[in-house]
């Protein structure tokens, strides 16, 4: 026992310490069932070049219901009810997805002279504020549904410059995952295409 006292302090791993590793232990052994299956989202590229503005843009991180600030796959069903699409889920969080592949989408079709997030040191000409309102899987008409509203504000003077409301609807065959997820991919491609296309 004096032996076993003395080793304590030294090492730093003390009963109470082995519990917890234990418990730890025990707990990620009994994991609740299968990972999740994750699936990311594509920013289009096959539009060409666009062109236009030399302006400098800040794409600010959509904003969204709670619901759909989240990293699952999200299933409407005929009487409005939300729900989570067992066993999946995207690569991040929907609005942080959803803000990257704008980004991208913008700098595949060369549309703008500078375009980035926040905080990247960059001194904008505009900010480009947008709200998603729908991004599920609409159960009762086997639909994948994006809607996305967006406003073009003027960095030093706060005015909305332009606003408009862009949505696509893709059908999907089953709502699975795989399938859920390439017609939602399919449907946000359409609407940052439009988005693109539009900030002129």
């Amino acid at each position: 026992m004096p032996m076993s006292s003395r080793l304590a302090p030294e090492s730093g791993f003390t009963p109470i310490a082995a519990l917890v590793l234990a418990v730890s232990l025990t707990l990620s052994g009994c994991g609740g069932g299968p990972t999740p299956t994750t699936y990311d989202l594509s920013a289009p590229r096959d539009f060409g070049r666009i062109g236009g503005a030399r302006a400098t843009l800040v794409i600010n991180e959509p904003t969204t219901v709670q619901t759909l600030d989240s990293d699952r796959m999200i299933v409407r069903d005929s009487g409005g009810a939300l729900s989570f699409l067992g066993g999946t889920q995207w690569a991040d969080r929907i609005p942080k997805l959803v803000q990257t592949r704008l980004i991208q989408t913008f700098e595949n079709g060369s549309r703008i002279a500078s375009v980035s997030r926040p905080g990247e040191r960059i001194v904008p000409d505009l900010q480009l504020n947008t709200d998603i309102r729908s991004f599920n899987i609409d159960a009762a008409t086997n639909t994948a549904v994006v809607e996305i509203t967006v406003k073009l504000v003027g960095d030093r003077t706060g005015h909305i410059q332009r606003a408009r409301l862009f949505s696509a609807r893709v059908p999907v065959g089953a709502v699975d995952g795989a399938a859920a997820a390439h017609a939602l991919d399919q449907a946000l491609s359409k609407v940052l295409i439009d988005i693109v296309r539009w900030a002129a």
